[in-house]
């Protein structure tokens, strides 16, 4: 019994950081990557994904099961499952909240994913080198993309279980990009309440759709993504910026369904920085200290 406790200790502390990671990864603009990093276990989340080879599809399709299980051997797989379980239980118990929130105090809560959203934009523009004419051309583009984008929300594209899948792709997707959250693709989407909603009743075909979206999505367009990111890094995070700034659009407009964003949403607008710029605090301070 003794020799299990270092392991339960282990697990516990990984499932608690699941926890943090899903209470933020549910909120859009707050990245659970990011929390990843401060609590210590980014690197080892990196490799765990980076492990999970598109090939072992074809291997298990084709039967040679000895491939397969040599595949599973490579990954972190208790490591995984303890974490994600950490997540999902976050998202069970955090979906029940922001529903609440969102039906009873809409304003303040717009207000407050506001915030998080520009004070997220503000970073990632602040990590371009050496901006130039270049930079704020792609500025531009990306805030106009991203205004229509934000617009999405007034179309009834309905929630049917293709809509829930592609959803999934651009969600999850956003979950590598530097400073984008998930929940914030969704949320701009308009599947966001429903997708709560969903995750509150267990309702499975939703959740499996939206996930195996999400799995698609980390398969076909991690590696491009990265590639973009490492050769075009100025135009692409200056592009990620615009589209949160345009996008923010669609918070601004559905709060101010509700009533006044300005005098009932400044409170919790000015709350949405402050936490922003304290997990932001937090990462550079985890970085500078090399822990």
């Amino acid at each position: 019994m003794n020799g299990l406790r270092p392991e339960i200790r282990e697990h516990a502390g990984i499932y608690l950081r699941g926890l943090m990671m899903g209470a933020c990864d549910i909120i859009p603009g707050v990245s659970g990557g990011t929390i990843a990093l401060i609590t210590g276990i980014y690197e080892r989340l990196v490799g765990a994904i980076g492990s999970v080879d598109p090939a072992s599809v074809k291997h298990l399709a084709r039967g040679d099961f000895a491939s397969f299980r040599e595949d599973l051997g490579n990954l972190d797989i208790p490591f995984l499952i303890v974490l994600l379980a950490g997540i999902g239980t976050a998202f069970l118990l955090m979906s029940g909240v922001i529903l609440l929130l969102l039906t009873d105090h809409a304003v303040a809560t717009y207000s407050f994913f506001l915030g998080l959203i520009l004070a997220s934009a503000a970073l990632i523009f602040l990590e371009i080198r050496s901006p130039g004419a270049a930079t704020l051309a792609y500025l531009a583009a990306g805030t106009g993309a991203g205004y229509l984008l934000g617009g999405l929300g007034h179309f009834d594209v309905g929630h049917s279980l293709p809509v829930l899948f592609l959803t999934g792709m651009v969600a999850l997707c956003a979950m590598i990009l530097p400073g984008i959250s998930g929940a914030y693709m969704t949320l701009v989407l308009n599947q966001y309440e429903f997708m709560l909603a969903a995750l509150r009743a267990l309702s499975l075909p939703e959740i499996f759709a939206y996930i195996a979206g999400g799995a698609t999505g980390l398969l076909l367009f991690t590696r491009g993504l990265k590639y973009l990111l490492k050769t075009y890094p100025g135009a692409m995070l200056a592009l990620l910026t615009g589209l949160m700034l345009g996008s923010a659009r669609m918070l601004w407009e559905k709060g101010s369904l509700a009533g006044d964003m300005v005098a009932g949403g400044w409170v919790f607008f000015l709350a949405g920085l402050v936490v922003v710029g304290a997990v932001e605090y937090l990462k550079r301070r985890y970085a500078g200290s090399g822990a």
